[in-house]
């Protein structure tokens, strides 16, 4: 174990998993803070709607996972804008169990937290969890934690409709980005904004450059939220 860990917490962005039985599952919260030292206690906070907070409320364990700040939306999108109902986020990403069986995620991870639930509030829309730490460790000492602040102003995301910071019509704003060349019309998801720009097009599910969006075939998903074509508009710079 090393102390140190704990100086790496910050108002930033996270993952926060928990278990079901042999099920697991997880999603970014921006909710999360240290509440006493002795004994070593976490408050997270998660909306009711969320598989998350429905594996807590049975299992009575969570982890938390520090983000580093060299993440981008593609890793961050499985875990802000897909269910676990839907889809195994744990696939593609290397994890642990803790000694509670919570889910540790590894990957993209700077420090990480495993708690026991001693108490919940329900403050509305969400409940409040308050877990007393029973392990932890330092994964990457000198790693940069994502902080909320980067996550907006650098990699241009937006908050989920499920976080405690969501503002509804106020997070549909286009991410700042180079205008394209003429003639070549961008759309923005209105779920998560990622941008399609045809200049670049999305070679990773088999679209090359220069492909205009009218031509992407119907099935095509976005590559961070999953939403289709349909959940796109044309965006200007």
């Amino acid at each position: 174990m090393n102390l140190d860990a704990f100086y790496k917490l910050s108002y930033g962005l996270y993952i926060v998993s928990s278990i079901d039985g042999e099920n697991m599952t997880g999603h970014i919260s921006n909710t999360v803070f240290q509440v006493t030292a002795n004994p070593a206690k976490f408050a997270i906070a998660s909306n009711k709607d969320n598989l998350t907070t429905e594996y807590i409320q049975k299992s009575k364990v969570f982890s938390i996972s520090v983000l580093e700040q060299n993440v981008d939306l593609e890793f961050l999108g499985p875990w802000g804008f897909k269910s676990g109902r839907n889809e195994n986020k744990f696939a593609s990403i290397n994890f642990k169990n803790g000694s509670t069986g919570a889910p540790i995620i590894l990957d993209k991870t700077v420090a990480w937290f495993e708690c026991k639930v001693t108490d919940q509030i329900d403050t509305g829309t969400h409940m409040m969890f308050i877990g007393e730490l029973v392990d932890y460790d330092l994964l990457q000492e000198n790693a940069t934690p994502l902080t909320y602040d980067y996550y907006r102003s650098v990699i241009k995301g937006i908050s989920p409709k499920n976080s405690p910071t969501y503002l509804g019509s106020h997070e549909e704003k286009p991410k700042e980005k180079t205008k394209p060349e003429a003639n070549k019309q961008c759309y923005q998801c209105i779920v998560c904004g990622f941008i399609y720009d045809p200049v670049e097009g999305d070679p990773d599910s088999g679209i090359p450059p220069g492909t205009e969006f009218e031509d992407i075939p119907e099935n095509w998903m976005c590559p961070v939220c999953g939403v289709t074509k349909q959940d796109f508009k044309p965006i200007d710079f």
